[in-house]
């Protein structure tokens, strides 16, 4: 199957595609501090996939949020660090060492109950959370992912960011200093009616907006046409040929008319109090078989078109970063059926993955034999004999 995502040619139904060789990424052990209800212990994680099992609620969804937070120094599940501190403690603590290009790393994060959030890579404390992004590269994927499409478009972009923070630096510091012209713009705005004499700061976040919005407008197109050939390829096995998958970007400006639409707006965005036109009303357009999936694509269609972008993002990082990332699934395969179970689960048996789920029959009759299993508990993580 899509071990065609591995090294050099592989076969993939009548088409073939290219992939460098890889530097091989993997976290080798996890260990926990006050972490959610995670109990305080470190835990060795094995090559290949890592199976967490057990009842809701134990820990399992917080141990992917540990490994997910050291990779981006944010979570996916809590807007603030308050909520992934154990009740009663001050802070908490998540390490994880790691092996990328055949070197040893080191990750920490702290949290503080007063909001405050610190890391270090390899025990040097870093100035912003934002420059953990690319030491430690992951792909995460839950049962929210599968409603990709069907979403708004605040989760597309959310998909696209994430993915272009992780493959560019240069990229989070222009979408950082793009959100922080436009929280400003906001406020002043707000501020107008009654201040006429801040005026003149429109302009100068405009100017910014602009100016960093432009970078983040050609990155995102660039990502898109990336992504739309190997989403294609991979939803075109899935549906056995039946379906043709695109990716279109639909940027709410362009290069050329961002500057007079931001002129034009303003009456509006004055009455409004916040900037109704930029990079933050971008969108993303999947089309199957020439028609928007999100309007009239089934769920199933809708289902495989999501999992086929996923899978992608994994081909593009490899292609890009020329190195593997890990892949973090969260319950996902108790969404999806047992024919696209299996070719999920096939096509990354060469990429490191911690799975979580209730049951694990199902799960072990398609996955790798070298996997390693572990069962959940009160927050208590315990390798299991398969």
């Amino acid at each position: 199957m899509l071990n065609r995502l591995t090294p050099g040619y592989r076969s993939l139904g009548r088409r073939e595609m290219r992939v460098p060789a890889l530097n091989w990424m993997r976290i080798h052990t996890i260990a926990f501090k006050d972490f959610r209800n995670l109990q305080d212990e470190t835990i060795e994680i094995g090559p290949g996939a890592n199976i967490l099992f057990g009842e809701n609620a134990q820990g399992k969804t917080s141990f992917l949020e540990a490994a997910h937070l050291c990779a981006t120094g944010r979570s996916q599940r809590a807007s603030a660090s308050r909520e992934m501190i154990r009740f009663g403690a001050d802070e908490a603590h998540v390490r994880i060492n790691c092996e990328k290009k055949g070197s040893a790393d080191r990750i920490d994060v702290h949290l503080k109950r007063d909001g405050k959030k610190g890391a270090a890579l390899n025990q040097v404390p870093i100035k912003k959370i934002g420059d953990l992004f690319g030491n430690l590269l992951v792909v995460s994927f839950s049962p929210e992912d599968l409603k990709l499409i069907k979403a708004g478009p605040n989760e597309r972009r959310r998909f696209m960011d994430l993915e272009l923070c992780q493959m560019s630096k240069v990229y989070c510091f222009d979408l950082q200093s793009y959100c922080r012209a436009l929280r400003q713009r906001n406020l002043a705005l707000k501020d107008l009616r009654k201040r006429p004499d801040i005026n003149d700061t429109i302009c100068v976040w405009d100017a910014q907006l602009i100016e960093h919005g432009c970078r983040i407008l050609r990155a995102r197109k660039a990502f898109t046409e990336k992504i739309s050939p190997l989403a294609s390829l991979i939803h075109e096995i899935i549906s056995d040929g039946r379906e043709l998958l695109q990716i279109q970007y639909k940027p709410n400006a362009t290069e050329s008319d961002f500057s007079e639409k931001l002129k034009r707006s303003l009456n509006r965005d004055i009455i409004s109090g916040s900037t109704s036109v930029g990079l933050h009303k971008d969108d993303m357009v999947f089309i199957i078989n020439s028609s928007d999936a999100r309007t009239y694509g089934s769920q199933g269609q809708q289902r495989t078109a999501s999992l086929s972008c996923k899978l992608a993002e994994i081909a593009l990082i490899r292609e890009v970063k020329q190195s593997s990332p890990v892949l973090l699934l969260d319950d996902v395969l108790s969404e999806l059926d047992k024919g696209r179970q299996r070719f999920l689960l096939e096509s990354v048996e060469d990429v490191q993955s911690i799975i979580t789920c209730t049951g694990i029959e199902d799960v072990l009759k398609n996955a790798p034999g070298d996997s390693k299993v572990f069962r959940v508990s009160g927050g208590s993580v315990a390798p299991k004999a398969i």
